[in-house]
């Protein structure tokens, strides 16, 4: 059953409109965008869609497709931050964060029903999805007039202050803002967003997502300590982010940090703002297949200095890499989750059959491999 379908059949009416907005697999900057620096996602082909419709009673009703249980039935003016530990909080946060900063018509409240193809626990970026779905119908329906950016600002906050997750902006502008056929280039300071083509196909290339089947769950702690030590580098170095640390005085910055824990988490996000900037030029120079040694070099440097890989994606870059892949790198906050993997079109099933042995021969679950193909941003689909 389809969405539309999904949404006459719990609230007894078709729906306004349908919405969907993609997850994402970041390509290359990892744990920058908090440090305002620069990251490069691309949109998936997978999904969160919502069927929607406006209400006038300040009720919001929520329902997943995909989530056992009954409508969650909330009001608008009560909705509370860091009250809600379901998947609710997602799109009832959205509600919360553009009631905060003053689109008063959407005490309103909505009927919500969501289903979504984005794997979830696979850093790919299903939270966001919900989200920035969830936005871009209010925005549509209450006739907000807010551009993607702005909605991803607000899918932030209602990631960070509603849910209580202190993610970066990165997962949301990809959602509101990628472009088929293309890798964002998003400068985390101003949000400036340049398209940059990566039409692998035509170069005979395949980006393929392993998704490792190890859950991870960003908020335990784990990434809000990384974020903090962080700061903590910026603020010994007498900077307002690790942004303002030149790769060229690198050396020099972790040279005056004391603490071995604050000089790796330094050492990776200026090196990884870096490799973004390589990546970039690489790309504007049309040798695609160059980037493969950077995206192995951002492992390494997540493995070692930020230390938020597993055994698991460990094996899938080592594996990949001993197979024929150009490069391989985990993906998103780590602890679990996904990587990506480049690979010559004509390889892309030795290298998987060879992460999927190695799986087996350690005893791990079985991995998910499919392919990242570069797709389009949030929209109205009905």
């Amino acid at each position: 059953m389809g969405v539309r379908e999904g949404f006459e059949e719990l609230y007894g009416a078709a729906p306004e409109g349908v919405w969907a907005a993609p997850g994402r697999v970041n390509l290359i900057g990892e744990y920058t965008d908090f440090n305002e620096g620069f990251v490069m996602p691309l949109a998936l082909p997978h999904t969160a869609v919502a069927a929607v419709s406006r209400r006038e009673d300040g009720v919001l009703r929520l329902h997943s497709a995909d989530i056992e249980g009954p409508v969650v039935e909330l009001r608008v003016d009560e909705l509370v931050p860091l009250t809600n530990t379901s998947w609710a909080a997602y799109p009832a946060g959205v509600v919360w964060a553009l009631r905060e900063a003053g689109h008063a018509t959407v005490a309103g409240g909505a009927d919500i029903h969501l289903a979504s193809t984005v794997p979830t626990g696979a850093g790919l970026s299903s939270s966001a999805a919900l989200e920035v779905v969830t936005a871009l119908a209010l925005n549509d329906l209450y006739e907000l007039g807010l551009t993607g950016p702005q909605l991803a600002r607000l899918s932030q906050r209602a990631e960070n202050d509603f849910v209580g997750v202190p993610c970066g902006v990165m997962d949301q502008t990809a959602s509101a803002c990628c472009v088929e056929g293309h890798a964002l280039h998003l400068d985390c300071r101003d949000l400036s967003i340049r398209q940059v083509p990566f039409d692998l196909a035509s170069q005979g290339l395949e980006l393929l997502v392993v998704d490792s089947r190890v859950k991870h769950a960003l908020g335990d702690g784990a990434y809000a300590e990384r974020r903090a030590g962080c700061e903590e580098g910026a603020r010994q170095l007498g900077v307002t982010h690790l942004r303002d640390v030149a790769y060229e005085e690198l050396d020099g910055a972790l040279e005056r940090l004391t603490d071995e824990r604050v000089r790796r988490y330094v050492r990776h996000v200026v090196s990884d703002d870096h490799r973004v900037e390589q990546v970039i030029a690489l790309l504007d120079a049309g040798d695609v297949r160059a980037i493969g040694p950077v995206l192995t070099d951002g492992h390494r440097s997540l493995r070692d200095d930020l230390r938020i890989s597993c055994p698991e994606l460990d094996l899938v870059v080592s594996t990949a890499n001993a197979s024929g892949a150009l490069g391989a790198r985990m993906t998103g906050g780590g602890f679990g989750g996904s990587a990506v993997v480049l690979v010559e079109s004509a390889d892309v099933d030795t290298v998987t059959k060879a992460i999927t042995e190695a799986f087996a021969a350690a005893g791990y679950t079985a991995p998910r491999v499919f392919p990242a193909v570069p797709s389009a941003g949030a929209r109205r689909v009905a």
